[in-house]
């Protein structure tokens, strides 16, 4: 009997077949698409996230579309929240719901960039740090230590005091040693990943420092980076809220959260609104931040992965 004229009836699968391994290829997920569905499923970090996106959207289109300037002066004063004025009028009679939205472009851009700024610095001098280890790594974070040796607001005032109030000082005043917290995280995310097989191929195919980093030791501690990012940005909000408060913000006419706020205090007896609005949001939007923080890092968490 020749191969061909064997029917297949009298041969058996043993084990799998084809159809069966489909099925489990079918069931397996990858990670990122299992982060994204364990997110999902946390209400809170959902709650956050379309919270910060309404926040972001009207602050765009708001002071674009509506019919007053944020620095107008309606000739009405101190007026309470209704049709017209649907959050009131300060004492100068300017519309405070204007003001709220262009308040909030001020305080989620110096936010936003000083956290941006300090992802940058602090994925760098932690990369490397880690990285290089040794002499190196020792030196690099002494320095860390001695400027966070120095209280964090009083660097920011003397700073700002210096450079005197504005967008653009701010930003540096809350960036320069706005950075120590996630190069710590990073070097500690290094230290632990650079030890492993794929890294140590990498160098002894001869990968160059800048390619380890971008390829191998930042996409494997994006994890902790993306968290830590998170939780940066609502904290440089309420520095600058509080330095605002303080009258270190940006100058007048231009609003933030914590000018309206500081404004506000004053006329918290016979105009609350004045202050409670833009403390309300201010709150909201740190708790939106910190919501969506928690929500990260419990989708990333290996420890709760099934």
């Amino acid at each position: 009997m020749t191969q061909q004229q064997i029917e297949k009836d009298k041969f058996k699968i043993v084990g799998g077949n084809h159809e069966a391994t489909d099925k489990l290829a079918d069931k397996s997920i990858s990670f990122w698409k299992e982060v994204f569905i364990r997110f999902s499923h946390n209400k809170m970090a959902i709650f956050g996230l379309i919270a910060l996106i309404i926040i972001v959207l009207m602050a765009t289109f708001v002071p674009m579309f509506s019919q007053y300037h944020y620095s107008d002066q309606l000739g009405v004063y101190n007026a309470p929240p209704s049709s017209e004025y649907w959050f009131g009028t300060d004492d100068l009679g300017r519309d405070i719901f204007v003001r709220i939205w262009a308040g909030a472009r001020i305080s989620l851009l110096i936010g936003i960039t000083a956290a941006v700024i300090d992802l940058i610095i602090g994925v760098l001098w932690g990369s490397i740090s880690g990285l290089a280890g040794g002499r190196v790594d020792n030196i690099m974070m002494r320095i860390a230590d001695v400027l966070t040796a120095v209280p964090y607001l009083l660097v920011v005032i003397v700073l700002l005091v210096v450079l005197k109030p504005g967008i653009i000082p701010m930003i540096i005043a809350l960036s320069i040693t706005g950075w120590i917290n996630m190069a710590r995280i990073v070097r500690g995310e290094v230290l632990s990943i650079k030890n492993q097989e794929y890294v140590l191929a990498a160098r002894t195919l001869g990968a160059q420092t800048g390619h380890l980093i971008l390829k191998h030791l930042v996409p494997n501690a994006l994890g902790a980076i993306l968290v830590t990012m998170t939780l940066t940005v609502p904290h440089a909000i309420f520095t600058e809220s509080f330095l605002s408060y303080l009258g270190l913000g940006v100058p007048a006419p231009q609003a933030s959260w914590g000018t309206m706020a500081s404004d506000g205090n004053g006329a918290i007896t016979n105009a609350p609104w004045r202050l409670i609005f833009p403390a309300l949001f201010i709150s909201l939007t740190i708790f939106a931040f910190n919501a969506v923080g928690d929500g990260l890092r419990d989708a990333l968490d290996p420890k709760l992965r099934k």
